[in-house]
């Protein structure tokens, strides 16, 4: 009897599609953790000192903010006022069972037409790490009136000509990787400690005043109900 020739079945269209999603799928996530793991360039940003020279002294900013309160006027705020101002009073020190391995170097915040990047600097084992969240202002009338400002996560959409979608909001950056503003809530304590610490600055600059700018470069704030002129350094730049 004739040896029967045994044919190999050859691999289906779809096998080796489901091998080459897989394969994908392993490389962009080997991708996003190269990315979170590196840290962001922070060298753009004004106020950041080299601790090799001694850095201007900040303005007192609460005092600052009470005195556009109270006197009814507009300031502005350079990013490098409010960054020399954070380095020079925040206390910074990591917690928790990873505080043996985990230095905090600082916090910056990065001011953009339209919105602000908070960004924290980390130090895990030498190792530099950076974790981020954007800020937007949310103008609105109070009940009475009044022109007010909300302080609020995230920044733009994603796809903001597409409306069904417009909830998927970029929220900040881990390491050089930009995540979508639910992954704020792997950081959000984070962030939630550091605004306790600057609670009254926040109540002053966020709560107190009617109209609220983040533009390149600085902070606009203006405490008056109508919110009046906010042309740069109108009669309280600092």
């Amino acid at each position: 009897m004739a040896d029967e020739k045994q044919v190999k079945p050859r691999g289906s269209c779809l096998g080796k599609l489901v091998v080459l999603i897989a394969l994908l799928g392993v490389a962009g996530l080997g991708a996003a953790v190269y990315f979170i793991v590196t840290p962001q360039d922070l060298t753009d940003i004004k106020g950041r000192t080299s601790g090799l020279t001694a850095p201007p002294k900040a303005p007192d900013l609460a005092a600052v903010l009470k005195k556009s309160i109270e006197g009814n006027y507009p300031i502005s705020l350079s990013e490098e006022q409010i960054n020399l101002y954070l380095q020079q009073t925040l206390a910074a020190k990591q917690g928790g069972l990873l505080g043996e391995f985990v230095t905090m170097k600082g916090v910056r915040v990065r001011l953009e037409e339209g919105y602000a990047e908070v960004i924290m600097e980390r130090s895990v084992m030498d190792q530099p790490l950076t974790l981020s969240m954007y800020l937007k202002i949310d103008q609105y009338i109070d009940v009475q009136g009044r022109t007010k400002g909300a302080l609020v996560r995230g920044g733009d959409p994603y796809f903001p000509n597409d409306p069904r979608l417009e909830h998927l909001i970029r929220g900040g950056r881990f390491g050089r990787l930009e995540v979508p503003q639910g992954f704020l809530l792997l950081v959000l304590p984070a962030f939630e400690k550091l605004a306790g610490v600057y609670q009254n600055e926040l109540h002053l600059g966020f709560e107190e005043m009617s109209r609220i700018t983040f533009a390149e470069g600085k902070l606009v704030l203006d405490p008056r109900a109508d919110g009046g002129d906010l042309s740069p350094g109108v009669n309280g730049t600092y």
